[in-house]
């Protein structure tokens, strides 16, 4: 009698998000010169174990055990769905062309740290590069741009999680600029949270209390609609991370964490018809 249990498993994401996916993989493959049947698995079932692996957050061993192919092999496709994806995510001067020609009132940005397993790779100082003092974890601080109803429009590359919210965002060298840009052609404003104090004229923040003195009426009533309207910016965030339960824990290399919020972000964008 055989020790293991098989059984039959359904993913919850839709066949054509699967279909895209493999469309893409297969149009790399022609791409890099791949012979045809020189490949463990075809393009479709490449598409399934990258998609298991975000949507589920799948073991590479348990991939490669139900595919037959080795632990190595299922590594390989997993990066390289990974980097199909990412490359299809929205750059940031479409995505502010596209906001500007669709009249939003605002956009957001806030970072999220992506966390990870315990990375020690020193940093400044001998400092832990990838421990978050703010979040007591390891990570990789992603800044994350949305619009006025939470929606995530772009993702930044990675940054250790040592960093702080302000660097991370200068680290985007097109970021600041585009938005500042964005402001003086149009007057729309990006609406931030005090860890981007005094970082550009195109965003708006709280405004910080004195040392020593208190915020008048005006500034304590500024900053309650700031942060009211900030505040759903948040749920950028939350959509990556509660649809893709590999967001959550990142056991790759954490300089991946980057292209895989992008890659996360496309396939986002599938599931909810709005990747054009």
């Amino acid at each position: 009698m055989p020790s293991s249990v098989t059984y039959t498993a359904a993913l919850e994401i839709n066949r054509s998000t699967a279909e895209y996916l493999a469309g893409i993989v297969a149009a790399h493959r022609r791409a890099i010169g791949t012979r045809k049947g020189t490949r463990a698995l075809g393009p479709f079932k490449q598409a399934v174990l990258v998609l298991r692996w975000f949507v589920d957050d799948t073991r590479i061993r348990h991939l490669a055990t139900d595919n037959r192919i080795g632990k190595s092999t299922a590594y390989t496709y997993l990066h390289e769905g990974i980097d199909v994806l990412a490359a299809q995510a929205p750059d940031l001067a479409a995505v502010l062309e596209e906001a500007k020609r669709s009249g939003l009132t605002h956009l957001n940005l806030d970072g999220t740290v992506v966390r990870t397993d315990r990375v020690s790779t020193p940093g400044p100082n001998g400092a832990d590069l990838w421990w978050s003092g703010k979040h007591k974890h390891h990570g990789g601080n992603v800044q994350v741009l949305s619009d006025p109803d939470g929606w995530p429009l772009w993702t930044s590359p990675v940054r250790p999680g040592r960093e702080h919210d302000t660097t991370c965002a200068k680290a985007a060298r097109e970021l600041l600029p585009a938005l500042e840009a964005l402001t003086v052609e149009t007057g729309l404003l990006t609406l931030t949270d005090l860890g981007y104090e005094n970082l550009n004229p195109a965003l708006r923040h709280p405004v910080k209390k004195p040392k020593g003195g208190d915020l008048s009426h005006d500034q304590r009533a500024y900053n309650q609609v700031i942060r009211g309207i900030h505040a759903i910016a948040e749920r950028a965030n939350s959509l990556l991370k509660t649809t893709f339960k590999a967001l959550r824990r990142v056991t790759l290399d954490p300089w991946r964490i980057g292209a895989i919020v992008k890659a996360a972000h496309v396939l986002l964008r599938l599931e909810h018809g709005r990747h054009s």
